[in-house]
């Protein structure tokens, strides 16, 4: 151990001062990236839902012996409860993520506090996260390939692009959790490391 008690990790040997400041730094630069990518995956998950919108002409038998008719039929994010709890949960890590950028880097000095309530806070997010893409993808494999016990017909195969907007907007969300996950890893490595 140095003078100022510092070990290394990985193999118990002295480190120097200057060394952990780098340590230091690296570690809130990862943090401000993962954050700011997290901020950005689920702005632009956002923002692909909401223009996920599309209208087609459908044709409806109603009776045997009439000719069908032609329906126009919309297809937008609003008209399924999952999907709306999806963005929803997504405004909120978007909203989430950009404060708790701005809190990182006002947070130079490490205050404990913050550190743990930021921490609680993410895995909160992820913890939505995760439960939203799950919600929105469960009604995406509905929608690719319907329910033959229900009865409930594939509309995917209408509304092709709704659901490919709707399928990389999922992707970019989930791709956001795992930024999340990155980060309540990089918070444990620091835990530890102040444990040491």
């Amino acid at each position: 151990m140095d003078e100022n008690g510092y070990k290394n990790p990985i193999d118990g040997t002295p480190t120097t001062n200057g060394s952990n400041m780098a340590n230091k730094r690296s570690v809130a630069t990862s943090e401000y990236i993962l954050r700011f990518l997290a901020f950005a995956a689920t702005l632009v998950a956002v923002i692909v839902m909401a223009v996920s919108k599309q209208t087609k002409s459908v044709s409806v038998t109603l009776l045997p012996d009439l000719p069908p008719i032609s329906v126009e039929a919309h297809a937008k994010w609003q008209y399924m409860s999952a999907n709306v709890f999806y963005m929803v949960v997504n405004i909120a890590a978007c909203v989430y993520s950009a404060l708790s950028l701005i809190l990182a880097i006002g947070n130079r000095f490490g205050s404990k506090g913050l550190d743990l309530g930021v921490i609680f806070l993410d895995l909160i997010i992820l913890s939505l996260l995760f439960a939203a893409n799950g919600a929105a993808a469960a009604v995406g494999v509905l929608g690719y390939h319907g329910n033959s016990h229900t009865r409930w017909k594939k509309v995917c195969n209408i509304f092709d692009s709704y659901c490919r907007y709707a399928a990389a907007s999922i992707l970019l969300s989930l791709v956001a959790a795992f930024m999340f996950v990155l980060l309540l890893a990089l918070a444990a490595s620091k835990l530890h490391k102040r444990c040491l």
